[in-house]
């Protein structure tokens, strides 16, 4: 249930902050119409401390979100200005005072190119800019990043994962081929109008979003045109998203990037897979300067004080940063040549959750990790137990009766728990929900990387989902999600070309649980969960075998998982060996 109360307060006090930074007599604005290429002026405000008569050293932020209220995101900016900086903020193409038609994911990289030559030839500009932003704003930056322009010194992109292009994971909108619904339909519903003007009832749109078929879920809901439908029709490896102006694999960068992330953010792998290009590929000695840190919260939440950390119901502490200095700094040593501890930090910074202690790396994954195998056992237990009887679990999946989302790694849903750690005691009582336990763990174990599930499975439908939850259980109880991953069937050997499944047939797949830092203590108990849906996160499977998007019509699926034998599931974890 999305509290609207919250949000309007969050909104509220964002345009206070903005107003009292640009009435503060130390912060001037001024706005300039910036002409494109091909004659569209693109809304552009420049913020500085009075002096306009000297070159100044350019931080630069594009936004889909409007200009107007975005100063006040992050007050690092007002500092900065007040050091010198100008800071500028620019809606992007199509977006609220900009001219030109909203076409999202295209188009972005050269007009970053002619935002930035028009930046160098303005007389307050000293030629040196610096790039700014989270989540979208941060995909702007790594966007812009990979066309090396000359005046691009430095980059501290932060959550930027649907910047990056991995097959599949376009705008991190698919996962293992199942469309991520409530994150996709909630951005396009509140931020993909493609026309200027057009207001929306976002309580409406969450009323019906358990309603069928999903590709009119945003139209049936009042929406105005946004490019969603497109998104869902569109295969998860497809043409429409491969050709996206996002960082695709064979990208290459010249920029220094301070990257913040968080492990219960949609992308943090994504955001490490970025890291580690432009660490190998970088085309100058930016290859020695890329740097990672990542928190234990939520998206964009970078917690300067305890109280500031959001991670849902799961307790943890000393999750906190220095984020703000640390921007300030890696800023005023690129670009005014300041000489601080800027550089003296590893590749990696992170927090290990569990254990509630930050840790440093050189390199990603670590060096010390060992893929472990912790096999599920027809009696309920996981364990590193080889010897595994034969046989398998079914349970009903019921698409009328989906297994709730209940925290997890997710953003603009409009939910209260859409991200972070929650109890998930209330699902593990379904019976369409397989839970295996390890025993209490005799000592901690430190889960840190990528992590993976093996399934054997077999299903009455000639297609249907199948989900993996890691899970640690404390020793009073609470069962708090770690990560999570789904494979649709249809896509089980491409994201381009589905295929369906022959029914109550057994095939192998593996499920991508994605990335995460995890210390399971001594006395925890380490858990996987094996379901079939997630919803609203993502898309219902439909059991039916025709396009999901379109379907309104569905049956019950009797699912299997297969263990013991050349038929063992398993769950491979990699374990951190200290």
């Amino acid at each position: 249930m999305i509290n609207r109360t919250l949000l309007a307060l969050v909104l509220l006090a964002m345009s206070f902050a903005t107003n009292a930074l640009t009435n503060d007599k130390s912060v001037d604005k001024i706005t300039e119409m910036v002409e494109m290429r091909d004659g569209v002026k693109l809304a552009t405000d420049i913020y500085h401390n009075g002096d306009t008569s000297s070159a100044k050293p350019v931080i630069l932020v594009r936004t889909v979100y409007g200009k107007n209220q975005t100063f006040g995101w992050n007050p690092v900016w007002a500092e900065l200005v007040k050091q010198g900086y100008a800071v500028l903020i620019q809606d992007i193409r199509g977006r609220f005072e900009s001219e030109g038609v909203y076409d999202i994911a295209r188009g972005r990289r050269e007009d970053g190119i002619d935002t930035l030559d028009w930046i160098v030839a303005q007389s307050w500009s000293n030629g040196k800019v610096g790039l700014s932003g989270c989540s979208y704003l941060g995909e702007t930056q790594v966007v812009l990043e990979a066309t090396n322009h000359p005046a691009l010194v430095v980059g501290q992109p932060q959550s930027p994962a649907s910047g990056y292009y991995k097959p599949g994971r376009a705008w991190q909108s698919f996962s293992g081929g199942a469309f991520d619904l409530a994150q996709t339909a909630g951005w396009f519903a509140g931020s993909g109008a493609i026309e200027r003007g057009t207001q929306f009832d976002f309580e409406r749109y969450l009323s019906i979003i358990d309603t069928l078929p999903t590709i009119s879920l945003l139209e049936r809901a009042g929406a105005p045109k946004t490019a969603y439908e497109a998104w869902r029709t569109s295969e998860p490896d497809g043409e429409y998203f491969r050709t996206m102006d996002l960082v695709m694999a064979d990208d290459k960068v010249s920029t220094p990037n301070l990257f913040f992330d968080t492990w219960y953010d949609y992308g943090a792998r994504e955001t490490l897979m970025m890291a580690n290009q432009f660490k190998r590929t970088a085309q100058s000695d930016a290859a020695e300067h890329q740097q990672l840190i990542i928190g234990p919260g939520t998206h964009c939440n970078f917690a300067e004080s305890p109280d500031q950390l959001s991670v849902g119901e799961r307790p943890m502490s000393n999750g906190h940063f220095a984020y703000e200095q640390a921007q300030i700094d890696w800023y005023n040593y690129w670009l005014k040549g300041e000489k601080n501890a800027s550089l003296e930090r590893p590749f990696l910074t992170y927090y290990l959750m569990g254990a509630n202690e930050w840790r440093t790396a050189n390199e990603w994954p670590l060096t010390n990790t060992k893929r472990t195998n912790w096999y599920l056992h027809s009696d309920g237990r996981l364990s590193l137990d080889t010897q595994v009887q034969t046989g398998s679990v079914t349970y009903t999946y019921d698409p009328a009766n989906p297994v709730p989302s209940h925290g997890g790694h997710s953003c603009c849903t409009g939910s209260d728990s859409e991200a972070g750690g929650y109890d998930q005691r209330a699902n593990q009582s379904r019976a369409d929900v397989l839970t295996f336990r390890s025993e209490p763990l005799v000592e901690g174990v430190e889960v840190t990387g990528l992590i993976t599930a093996t399934l054997f499975v077999s299903s009455s439908a000639v297609d249907t989902d199948f989900t993996v939850k890691l899970i640690d259980i404390y020793p009073t109880g609470e069962a708090y999600n770690v990560q999570e991953g789904i494979v649709r069937m249809r896509y089980r050997d491409s994201l381009r070309e589905p295929t369906l499944i022959e029914p109550n047939k057994v095939y192998e797949v593996q499920v991508d649980l994605n990335a995460s830092a995890n210390y399971f203590a001594k006395g925890h108990r380490i858990a996987v969960e094996v379901s079939s849906s997630n919803f609203p996160r993502f898309e219902r499977n439909l059991n039916t075998g025709e396009n999901n998007s379109l379907g309104t019509e569905f049956i019950k699926a009797d699912n299997s998982i297969w263990m013991g034998g050349i038929k063992a599931s398993y769950l491979q974890l990699p374990i951190i060996e200290r």
